[in-house]
This record gives structure tokens, sequence and C-alpha cells, in this order.
């Protein structure tokens, strides 16, 4: 799981009535924060701090969310217990939460009125801790995928987590897949996808409605330049089992927390990370039960 890079935690806010949830993942103090671009319609907050060039290092917090641009409110609740807890960058006397936060698109599945709220999130956040449920929780509650061929024809999509060690390092990862393409195994089969072999694609109709959102965590020393290759180098995990990847409709993010407890060649963390973003995409989908008619490879 993502929680094995020590002092990382998580916690989900699941409704499964308005078929929508959060998930936040707390980070320990000084870690260092990036993220990566890959899709082309992404939903953010606080993504500028993450950039290799600018000044703020640290980030106390990520969050995933569905509900679309609704949701990213609920990341008000999260800032509002971190700084309660006192836990922020400091700007003299105040301190100030830094959480990047993205989004995924699921107000066409459940309540198109549902999405987490500020207390939601706050609450998430307060439960967070070693233990990660897996598949429709949290920010994957609304995931679906295979809706190149219409939403008619969708599977559920989910959350799912994995970790490798190199060495004296550990790299976790967290993925939401809520993707317009094809869910593949390592032999390009599909494991979950649109259940139609014979409709006309549809992808002009999914605009800004299929994302694929990742958080990776490793105890490594990074960098926010080379947190942000790492990151990037993630997203080849994506591009392995999703079919087809970063496409225009798409708004995958990528982040990359780097709590900095040892040294390790970044390459290789790259590689682990890759290969923790796929573990998790397809643990995620493989977890998912089924809602709101949306059918689920758990039932």
């Amino acid at each position: 799981m993502i929680t094995d890079v020590p002092g990382v935690t998580v916690g989900h806010y699941t409704d499964t009535e308005g078929v929508t949830g959060c998930t936040v993942v707390v980070l320990p103090e000084n870690t260092v924060g990036a993220y990566a671009l890959t899709g082309a319609a992404p939903g953010t907050r606080e993504t500028d701090i993450l950039r290799p060039f600018t000044v703020e290092t640290e980030v106390h917090a990520f969050v995933l969310t569905g509900g679309s641009a609704f949701g990213l409110a609920c990341v008000d609740g999260v800032v509002a217990e971190l700084e309660e807890r006192g836990v922020g960058f400091a700007f003299g006397d105040a301190r100030v939460p830094l959480v990047p936060a993205a989004v995924i698109f699921d107000l066409s599945v459940g309540d198109p009125r549902a999405r987490p709220t500020a207390s939601d999130a706050r609450e998430a956040m307060r439960g967070a801790g070693a233990r990660v449920d897996e598949g429709s929780v949290g920010a994957g509650t609304g995931a679906t995928v295979g809706k190149w061929a219409g939403p008619e024809h969708r599977m559920k999509g989910g959350l799912g987590t994995a970790s490798l060690r190199v060495g004296d390092a550990v790299v976790g990862a967290l993925v939401v897949c809520n993707a317009g393409g094809d869910v593949i195994d390592d032999n390009g089969d599909v494991i979950a996808g649109s259940r139609s072999t014979d409709a006309a694609p549809a992808w002009g109709s999914l605009t800004g409605q299929a994302t694929v959102l990742a958080c990776v965590a490793t105890n490594a020393k990074l960098d926010k330049a080379r947190a942000t290759h790492i990151a990037r180098m993630a997203g080849a995990g994506v591009a392995r089992a999703v079919r087809p990847a970063f496409t225009f409709y798409d708004g995958d993010v990528i982040f990359c927390a780097a709590t900095g407890e040892v040294e390790c060649e970044p390459t290789l963390i790259g590689a682990a990370a890759a290969d923790a973003v796929a573990a998790a995409l397809r643990r995620g989908v493989r977890a998912a039960k089924g809602l709101d008619g949306v059918p689920g490879l758990a039932g």
C-alpha cells in the first residue's frame, strides 16, 4: 500500500447513494511535492506550487475527489483541519497548509448533485490511517471505465494501491481509475472496459469526463525537479494499464511526494513508481463493486 511509506496515511469519504467520494493522502513533515499533467482535461487546485521553479517545496496532503469542479471545495476541510493541528508552510507567524488536489468527473453516475463537502473531507482526514480500502471507495466510488463506446457500455473503475521496495527505499502508489479507455493486463487483454465490441467510438461526447488520478509516495530523498520527473515516469504505469491513455478527453494527473529519509538512485524510484501505478490501477478496478447499474468486477 502507499502507506508502506513511513508517515503516509490515507482516509476516505464514501457516498454509495450519491455515488461519489474523496480520498485524503496525509503526508509527514518536510515532504517534497511535485506533479505531472499527462491528460488534456484536468480539474485541479494548488498545482502551481508543485512546479519545480516555485519557492515552496513542502506539501502537507493531497486530495483526490469526485464531484468534478464542485468537489474541489472539499479541500477546504483538509486545510482547516491541518491549520488546527498547526501544520502548514510558515509565513511569519502564520502557517498555511498546502494541499494540492485533483478531481474526477462522476456526475453521470448516481446523483449529479452529490459531491464531497469540506466536512466530508475533514472527516476523511481524521480517519486517515495505514489501512487503505480499495475498489468503489473514496474518490473511486463513482469511477467508471471503458466509456469510449458510450456510457451505456461502461464498467466500474475504482481506487487501488500498491507498493514496491528498491533497496531501503519504498515506493507506493494510490490510483483512481476513471478512464475513457479500457483497462488491460500486461498481455494487452481487457480486464474491464467497454461491454460493446462493435460500437463506434464516441470520444467527442466524453470531453472532461474521464481521468486517471495517481499519488506516488516514496521515502527517498528528492528535490522538486527529480520528483517532477518521477511523476512523469510514473505515468508509464497508466499507459501500460489503460488503452488508450492520456487522451484529449482525460484529465490525468500524477502527484509525487518524497519524504526524504533514504538515498536512492532516482531512475530506480521512477521505474518502481511506474510499476506501482500499473499494479494499483488494476487492483482498484478488480476490487470495484457495481453501483447505480454500472457493473463491477467485484460484483
